[in-house]
């Protein structure tokens, strides 16, 4: 039997993200706004090929992008 997040079509990490963001939707104002500012991240990345890195992109806006071409 498989799991319903793998069954949607979903990778376990983007399952996490998704149940992660309906709990701190799902909190009262005060403690939403703290939740919500945990849940931010400054990360970004580069793609190497040979030898060379491509230009520094913002991970989270990354993932928003594939979401959302994913979803159409």
């Amino acid at each position: 039997m498989s799991a319903a997040w793998k069954a949607a079509g979903l990778t376990y990490n983007r399952y996490l993200a998704i149940a992660a963001r309906t709990i701190r939707r799902s909190l009262k104002e005060d403690k939403r706004i703290i939740a919500e500012r945990r849940g931010e991240s400054e990360l970004k990345f580069a793609k190497w090929q040979n030898g060379k890195a491509s230009e520094m992109k913002n991970v989270a806006s990354e993932n928003a992008a594939a979401m959302a071409q994913q979803s159409s």
